[in-house]
Order: C-alpha cells, then structure tokens, then sequence
C-alpha cells in the first residue's frame, strides 16, 4: 500500500453560505491530492503525458459524513492499494488536521490511455514507481 498525506486549509472560496465546504470542492482536494501524490513520485502528469498515456478519471465517489469548515485545516489522506494494470484506484480520507474523526471519504478510479483516449496496460515505467513506493 502506498499513502500520502496532504494538507489543505479551507478558505472562503471553498465554502457555501453556511461555511461548510460545498460538496464539489472535495473532488478538487482529491486532485490535488493525488497530484501532490505522484509528483512527490517523480510522476507528473505532463511527463506521463509526454511518454504517451493518460489516465483520465472514469469514476468517482464521495461519501459525506461530516462537513469540514471555513479557516479549518484538513489532512486528505491518500492511498493506493494496489499495482495498477489498466485501472488505478485512489482512495481518500478527509479529516481535520488535529484529529482521525473521518469527515469524508471517497475514491477516483483513472483508466490508462493512450493520447487517442484507447485503453492501455499502464506503461511500465509507472508500474515499476509505483512497486518500488509499495515496498517502502
């Protein structure tokens, strides 16, 4: 299993009139999640892109237990479970900075393409990063 802990403090923007985060904005802390994730890899999304694959998001759920706040710190904690073949799954939990209560929890789900969008086994170069952080 690999995982990552990225932390995020919730401003204004991110909030609707009762000062919880609107519910779309906890896609966009997944993204930046995960990119933080892979790039703390060497594993950019332009250099993905520049070898010639994709990995386009095909699902995504979020399950909301507790809304986090305006000026609140969170931790979106990141993981992936398992080597990637077509399809990789990335799986988050939310919770403020300073405790584990679980505010939200969700995962994306990114297939393997080539530049024309057709599916692919994902490239070994990625399959070898992601071994070498599973048996860390």
């Amino acid at each position: 299993m690999i995982r990552y802990d990225h932390p995020v403090k919730v401003y204004y923007k991110d909030v609707d009139q009762m000062g919880i985060v609107y519910y779309s904005r906890y896609f966009e802390f997944f993204e930046e999640a995960r990119t933080e994730m892979l790039l703390s890899f060497g594993l950019d999304y332009v250099k993905v892109e520049d070898n010639g694959a994709m990995l386009p998001v095909i699902e995504a759920h979020c399950e909301y237990k507790k809304g986090a706040k305006f000026g609140q710190e969170i931790i979106v904690k990141t993981c992936i479970r398992e080597l990637p073949k077509v399809k990789m799954k990335f799986e988050y939990i939310i919770c403020p900075a300073d405790s584990d209560e679980i505010l939200m929890k969700g995962y994306t789900v990114h297939a393997c393409t080539n530049l024309e969008g057709k599916p692919i086994k994902m490239p070994k170069y990625i399959r070898n990063i992601l071994q070498d952080k599973m048996d860390n």
